[in-house]
């Protein structure tokens, strides 16, 4: 085929431009994340060959990858930012587009993005487009707090496509929760579990990863645009020292993706008909020839750690679509954030480390750099070039993202291609479908190591990381190790830890794993569930059968931080532990709250947040509240609150209280149990009203929908339930415990027939208790009962 057998609509890469600049060399400019950007596209406009006005004129879109500082909500950017990057890039370069998109987060956007808008040109839905992307992380940690430092913000007018973070079965509560959350950690969860396949020793391992890279150190220092220009032995970066400290086993720092980097890439894309329209020399066209786009399973999902099978999926389809193999490609550029994502491919296709292809055309992320989620755009540019000089030839372009959790792969050639449409849909149902892993949430018990990693900080200080497999059952569960526990970090030192036999327990900050029952108790000893004589965020009183408890925060509205949180789960265990306590109240300290939910203060300091497995303030995930507990709500019962009132069996609120679900107003919502339980109290569209707005209810109205039992007066809340309490102590303790079992039992039960006829277990025991007996007797006697509690 001929170029001028091919569809006018067929797309091409018409131009690429890269740029950079290192700090304290000759020419260093601080120039920003936009001006480097601007810099890349100016130069693929001028690689086009075609009059660079004309070229400019005939854009109509423009995309761009997110920067570090704008690929998570809680990124900050220390010199400032555009609030509209591809527009301000565009407007560096004259482009007035119709059309401008911020993709979402990860190495395969740019990748994805070229296939995105190529499959858009050959749809003849955009004409031509100017992809371009770019990082400056080593001018903004350099200038951060110099007072001479530059601002890179930007305002700039016009529509914005912003497709998001994209970080959706990325990030985790749960893994955050055991300090799963950086790079490093989660790839050396696979890369370990490749090594216990390959039954490989440590130091066979690490000789690996050297070979791997010791040839990407090569590349990189001949590379202009590279961050670490600087060639290394395979020894060398495997052997760890002052400069290449350990990071997580088995990683040392310079193995690593490198984000200190200033580098800016950029890709133009039009059609066949656009680049004879505006003279591009067919020297320059270079073919998409292959492409496709997939998606892992998300990580506790994945049935191996050990590989990335979507990732070789899209490699394989892409080389399917070109109609070649990876034997007839010229060049190679895999996404070399770490090693694993390397080994994946490599380990599929069959790619020794000193392949005289090379593995990477730039020198790879941790030499040439990681310029955030832009890399695969450096690789996308020299592949053209590459392919441009050897016409004929292919080049193939593997981009990561996540943790080997997308996946975008692109053939290149300067061979006149049609323009072919992938089948990732179809390929990414075939992986939706495939078998997972049942994941413990709390894990509890004998377990094995499927795979870990150890962590360890610039102070010395190391924290393993365990996914495993519980003997009992077979889920799989993520834990950590305890920051005391020294014996569990000796056994993730051994030679071989994946297959040996580890304890889990989960507690409410998480699952913490160890040697055995004796350490995990030595490390977590069991605290009796009997009353302390003093608590320091709530108060307790004792009165006959009645026990008080005050949440003593007064000052902070008496909402709850973790610490709090604990006490109350003491104090609730210890209450439901003693026989001789047969009503509780929960109450707030002062006139002003009961509570105000959770201490937002205390959650937006940084500190380690956790609840209790037993939930908020101890009760709202208890799955039983075996004994009557009363809320007296005075004032304010919001958000946090408003749910624990909801977990009590009754409610007493004085005429000053207001009840709300209002974590909608912080960009939160009820989930300690207010969205599952107000529906089902409260009329729904009224519950529906107060979850989406944050709507206040006042003690009256919560009354009237059923929702407080009864309303007292100003500051008479307590006084309330405490007449309340004494009416229920009146009667049978165990008749009121056997009474809320039974309710509980049958709530789940629709029929109304099957619930009354279900038969309890407890009602055997009720009829041979020594209260039933004491209430029939003092009856018959016309005396008050005497009761015992059983």
């Amino acid at each position: 085929m001929t170029p001028d057998d091919l569809d006018p609509r067929t797309p091409i890469v018409a131009g690429v431009g890269q740029s950079a600049e290192r700090l304290d060399e000759p020419g260093y400019r601080r120039r920003s994340p936009v001006e480097l950007a601007a810099d890349a596209a100016r130069a693929a406009i001028a690689d086009t060959g075609s009059p660079s006005r004309e070229v400019v004129a005939a854009i109509d879109t423009v995309a761009g990858t997110r920067q570090f500082e704008n690929s998570m909500p809680m990124a900050r950017a220390p010199l400032g930012r555009s609030d509209n990057f591809p527009r301000s890039v565009a407007g560096r370069v004259g482009v007035t587009p119709r059309r401008a998109v911020l993709e979402v987060a990860g190495g395969q956007s740019p990748q994805h993005l070229v296939n995105e808008f190529a499959a858009a040109i050959a749809a003849g839905s955009c004409g031509s487009v100017l992809i371009f992307g770019s990082e400056a992380i080593s001018t903004i940690e350099r200038y951060a707090g110099d007072e001479s430092k530059p601002d890179f913000t930007e305002h700039v007018d016009g529509d914005l496509e912003d497709r998001g973070y994209g970080l959706h079965g990325l990030v985790s509560m749960h893994q955050a929760a055991h300090g799963l959350t950086d790079a490093p950690s989660q790839y050396a969860l696979f890369e370990n579990a490749r090594r216990a396949r390959l039954k490989q020793s440590r130091e066979e391992y690490a000789a690996a990863i050297g070979a791997l890279f010791e040839p990407f150190t090569r590349v990189a220092a001949a590379n202009p645009y590279a961050a670490a220009p600087i060639e290394r032995s395979a020894a060398e970066l495997v052997t760890p020292s002052a400069a290449n400290r350990p990071i997580a086993d088995p990683y040392t720092r310079y193995v690593v993706a490198r984000e200190k980097v200033n580098q800016g890439a950029a890709v133009l894309l039009t059609s066949v008909g656009e680049a004879r329209r505006l003279g591009i020399p067919r020297a320059k066209w270079v073919f998409l020839a292959g492409h496709a786009d997939l998606r892992e399973r998300d990580l506790m999902e994945r049935a191996d750690l050990s590989a990335g099978p979507a990732s070789v999926m899209a490699a394989r389809h892409a080389l399917e679509v070109a109609g070649i193999g990876m034997d007839d490609v010229a060049t190679i550029d895999l996404y070399s954030c770490f090693p694993a994502p390397v080994f994946n491919i490599a380990d599929a296709f069959g790619l020794a480390a000193d392949d005289p292809r090379g593995l990477t055309v730039t020198g790879g992320l941790p030499f040439f750099g990681g310029a955030g989620n832009n890399y695969s755009m450096h690789a996308i540019a020299t592949t053209v070039e590459l392919a441009r000089r050897s016409p004929g030839s292919y080049g193939f372009v593997g981009a990561n993202g996540g943790t080997m959790s997308k996946y975008s792969a692109g053939v290149y050639t300067t061979t006149p291609s049609p323009w072919r449409a992938d089948r990732s849909r179809e390929l990414q149902a075939e992986i939706d479908s495939w078998a997972a892993p049942v994941e413990a949430r709390q894990a509890d018990g004998w377990a094995t190591v499927e795979t870990y990693t150890v962590k360890q900080a610039r102070d010395g200080k190391r924290t393993g990381i365990v996914i495993g497999r519980l003997e009992s059952d077979g889920r799989r569960f993520i834990s950590r190790t305890d920051d005391r526990d020294f014996s569990i970090l000796a056994l993730l030192g051994t030679d071989e830890p994946i297959g040996k036999r580890v304890y889990v327990r989960s507690f409410g900050f998480g699952n913490r794993v160890t040697v055995s029952p004796e350490a995990m108790d030595a490390l977590f000893p069991v605290s009796p569930a009997v009353l302390r004589e003093r608590y320091e965020h709530i108060l307790v009183r004792r009165e006959g059968h009645l026990l008080e408890v005050t949440i003593n925060r007064p000052e902070a509205r008496n909402s709850l931080h973790p610490m709090a949180n604990d006490e109350l789960d003491h104090a609730f265990d210890a209450y439901f532990a003693d026989d001789d306590l047969w009503v509780a109240i929960l109450t707030g300290a002062g006139d002003k709250a009961f509570s105000a939910g959770n201490d937002l203060i205390y959650s937006g300091s940084g500190q380690p947040m956790w609840v209790p497995k037993n939930g908020f303030a101890g009760l709202t995930s208890r799955r039983s509240l075996p004994k009557p507990v009363i809320a007296a709500v005075n004032g304010f019962a919001m958000g946090g609150g408003c749910e624990i009132a909801l977990a009590c069996h009754l409610v007493v609120a004085d005429e000053t209280a207001r009840f709300a679900l209002s974590e909608v107003k912080v960009g939160l919502i009820a989930g300690a149990g207010g969205v599952v339980r107000l529906p089902r109290m409260l009329p729904p569209k009224l519950a529906n009203e107060m979850i989406l707005t944050g709507r206040r209810l006042t003690a009256a109205e919560a009354q009237a929908y059923g929702l407080v039992n009864r309303v007292t007066p100003a500051g008479r809340a307590l006084a309330g339930a405490r007449e309340l309490a004494a009416e229920i102590l009146d009667g049978s303790p165990t008749s009121v415990r056997i009474s809320l079992q039974v309710m509980e039992e049958t709530r789940g039960i629709p029929d109304v027939v099957d619930a009354v006829t279900h038969h309890s277990p407890a009602l055997d025991d009720l009829m041979v208790s020594e209260d039933a007996i004491e209430g029939l007797t003092a009856f018959a006697q016309k005396r008050k009962p005497r009761w015992r509690n059983r």
